[in-house]
């Protein structure tokens, strides 16, 4: 598909460089004792709410593609609205309606999965967060893929569970174990039917690494699922309780890996001949097990042995590399992103971010893709994120990436920079208010600092964010008040919130006296990228939603 070429407008914007600031997990709370964003010392932020043109953006449910307006935000889909300035259906809602329409069980890649199965009498495997959080995965499409599996004749399932903890409840995993033993026992009591849980662990220690920062993580969850070694445990329920009772108020997250035994073996390890299926709608966390399951040729750990397993996963989590080469669902397709159009129209760029988000600025705001459009006109700089947990450093690496920023622009050389400060979500996904308040005020900083080089340098600057988190740090009933334990402990959440996002437009004294808001209808994230083709000097791109600014 041709993508089709910007029109310049008759008056440039500007000439010096535009800075696209995004405070991943920045929201706009409430003001209460759970609102770290609030409770944080922010001059800068506060001063650009007063001084620079501000309005708040959706950032959640349908304003970025997800099924419904209760579903949560995520910094995958956030970057994919940011970067292509449209709304696509994303994995939740592609997942859910092609389970819903059976399309997901016509497809070949279930097919071929289950009659290898029943074919030559192997399991099928499942790996997968296990929630309803909707973020990566939901709970209903694996109960719904167990169901179908008995139906379709498959004699042993075995599913490999990974603990949620941050974007559900940080101890609720309970629940979401309860709800499938529930559903595997119904299966697991007919005769030739031998349906378990097999192995799991916390998705922060366990499987569920991303952009290369950590693959200790997944060497874990492959000698758990894959070889049955991990600690010991009768059932997955009482592993749980025994990891949090010896570690109190340790978030489901952060608990060990765990193998389920019978008669002192493993029930389920991964062998010759077995099918395996990742239930993860989104692919940024499991990439790497991927390539553990898929390479040949590996380096990354010792995998001791290497099963010969029909692998599939619920998506395809890299169309660029193919991977996995199987997949359940089609992704969705974005081409045309801003990036890919100011490329062909020669405008330079940089992006940056500390490890943690880097594929966020990159790969996500690209539309999913992991090549640059342009090697000489784009420049990516990853900065190397510390080991967590994270609110042991709330700064994280925003003086660094700032620095970087700031030696960048004295180079003159970029047209459009963008950056993600990781510390509102990475931070606030621990649950530590008073580190994710520490947080907030370092991305303040950090904020500050930008304004004050751009400025200098004549330039536009844009402060927004993904989705809210630091916003919303504590647990609510369902009339909203904010729950507390016995010792009148806010008790802590690790989620996404449902809030909006701000967006902070500042502009040198010339621009400022030409451009307004526009009147738009619940503004979202997809209308920053006309709003910085406009600031850049162009007609917003053919089929982008609205820009936020106009001309006076």
């Amino acid at each position: 598909m041709a993508c089709p070429k910007l029109k310049k407008i008759s008056q440039a914007a500007t000439d010096a460089p535009l800075l696209l600031v995004i405070m991943d997990g920045v929201g706009i709370g409430t003001g209460d004792a759970a609102d770290a964003v609030t409770l944080a010392r922010t001059p800068n932020l506060r001063r650009l709410k007063v001084e620079a043109l501000a309005t708040q953006l959706a950032a959640h449910g349908k304003a970025v593609g997800m099924p419904s307006s209760t579903d949560l935000g995520n910094s995958e889909i956030g970057h994919n609205a940011l970067g292509a300035g449209r709304i696509f259906d994303q994995g939740a809602k592609l997942v859910k309606n092609a389970v819903d329409d059976g399309k997901l069980f016509a497809g070949a890649t279930w097919r071929e999965l289950t009659a290898n199965c029943v074919r030559e009498h192997t399991p099928l495997h499942f790996i997968g967060l296990l929630s309803d959080g909707n973020v990566h995965s939901h709970i209903d499409h694996l109960l719904a893929m167990i169901a179908r599996a008995d139906e379709d004749g498959v004699a042993e399932v075995y599913v490999h569970i990974l603990l949620d903890g941050r974007d559900v409840p940080k101890t609720s995993a309970h629940l979401y174990i309860q709800r499938l033993e529930q559903c595997l026992q119904a299966f697991d009591g007919k005769a030739g039917r031998r349906y378990k849980i097999a192995s799991g662990g916390g998705r922060m220690i366990t499987t569920m690494d991303r952009y290369e920062a950590d693959w200790t993580i997944v060497e874990r969850g492959w000698r758990a699922h894959v070889l049955g070694d991990a600690r010991p445990f009768a059932s997955a329920i009482t592993a749980l309780e025994t990891m949090r009772a010896e570690k109190p108020g340790a978030a489901d997250q952060n608990l060990p890996p765990f193998v389920i035994v019978e008669d002192g073996k493993p029930v389920g390890t991964i062998n010759d001949g077995a099918a395996v299926v990742v239930f993860n709608f989104r692919g940024d966390r499991m990439l790497e097990l991927s390539r553990a399951f898929e390479d040949a040729a590996f380096a990354k750990f010792d995998r001791v042995r290497h099963p010969k397993v029909l692998y599939a996963a619920m998506m395809q989590y890299d169309g660029d590399t193919k991977r996995p080469k199987k997949f359940l669902v089609e992704p969705p397709e974005i081409t045309c992103t801003l990036s890919e159009l100011l490329c062909a129209d020669g405008v330079s760029q940089l992006a940056i971010s500390e490890t943690q988000k880097f594929g966020h600025v990159t790969y996500f705001w690209n539309g999913n893709r992991t090549g640059k459009f342009s090697d000489e006109l784009e420049h990516y700089i990853e900065v190397p994120s510390h080991a967590p947990p994270f609110d042991q450093r709330p700064e994280m690496r925003a003086p660094e990436i700032t620095d970087a920023v700031i030696t960048e622009l004295a180079r003159d050389r970029w047209r459009f920079l963008r950056l993600n400060f990781a510390n509102g979500d990475m931070v606030g996904h621990t649950g530590n208010l008073q580190a994710t308040v520490n947080a907030v005020a370092a991305v303040d900083t950090a904020v500050g600092r930008l304004q004050e080089a751009i400025a200098k340098k004549g330039g536009v600057l844009i402060v927004t964010a993904d989705h809210g988190n630091a916003d919303d740090m504590g647990e609510r009933d369902a009339d909203g008040n904010l729950q507390r334990d016995a010792a009148g402990q806010l008790i802590p959440k690790t989620a996404h919130s449902l809030n909006a996002v701000p967006f902070y437009l500042s502009l040198p004294p010339d621009l400022r006296a030409k451009i307004t808001l526009a009147e738009l209808k619940d503004p979202g994230l997809g209308n920053v990228a006309a709003t910085i083709a406009n600031l850049l000097g162009y007609e917003t791109p053919e089929g982008f939603m609205p820009s936020l600014i106009e001309r006076r």
